[in-house]
């Protein structure tokens, strides 16, 4: 089925890039206030990704139903992007900071959904030449999905977390985030239940000439029935 960039109808001027893919499946860029709405109901970490780092929210629709919403934004320090590839510039890169699908989606649905918005965010945002993401134990696999959609693997490291309720925070959030979360956390810490996860870093490089600029050292993928170290 033909594939392809989704446009707005304008009567003058040139059509807006608002999507990719077929009829069946595409992905879509969808309100800000929607995707934390469905993020928050369903994503394990029962809260949408950070409204100061948030910039692009698309969602995954097969046959014109809402099944998923992608969150992309910034890293919890923006500025680090230049530690992980060099000269990158804070509007030359995204993060993928929330992603869930809906069990109605087939099988590889989020591959093919980070796939797809690879090529919208190539299409209508130029500028980003590449796009990190994590995964970590919580979500099983150690990235396989990012495998399938052709990601390249960066290894793994330990992360603090802590949960509250239905909720889970990074560490980082205690000593760098925003001052409302802090207090948040400060409050609630002796309550909260400590984790410690890996993490496993992935990144895609739209623009492939940026790879070669890369500080970290590409690694094999790793498999989920094998132990990872970095």
């Amino acid at each position: 089925m033909k594939k392809d960039y989704i446009t707005n109808q304008v009567l003058f001027g040139k059509p807006e890039i608002i999507g990719f893919g077929s009829k069946d499946f595409y992905v879509k860029e969808i309100a800000r206030e929607k995707a934390y709405e469905i993020i928050e109901q369903n994503h394990y970490s029962k809260k949408g990704d950070s409204i100061a780092h948030n910039k692009i929210n698309l969602g995954l629709f097969i046959k014109d139903e809402l099944h998923g919403v992608l969150q992309y934004g910034y890293a919890m320090n923006p500025a680090s992007c230049s530690s992980v590839v060099k000269d990158t510039e804070i509007n030359q890169y995204l993060e993928l900071n929330r992603m869930w699908l809906d069990d109605k989606a087939p099988r590889n649905s989020e591959s093919m959904a980070l796939s797809y918005s690879m090529k919208y965010i190539r299409g209508k945002y130029p500028k980003i030449k590449w796009i990190q993401s994590f995964a970590d134990e919580r979500c099983g696999g150690f990235g396989i999905v990012y495998q399938a959609a052709n990601f390249d693997y960066f290894g793994s490291h330990d992360s603090i977390f802590w949960k509250i309720g239905n909720e889970v925070f990074h560490n980082s959030i205690i000593t760098n985030g925003a001052r409302r979360a802090k207090n948040k956390l400060s409050n609630k810490k002796k309550d909260a239940e400590k984790m410690t996860l890996r993490q496993f870093r992935y990144i895609f490089f739209i623009d492939k000439r940026w790879k070669k600029k890369c500080l970290l050292k590409e690694q094999p993928y790793p498999k989920h029935y094998n132990d990872v170290s970095n």
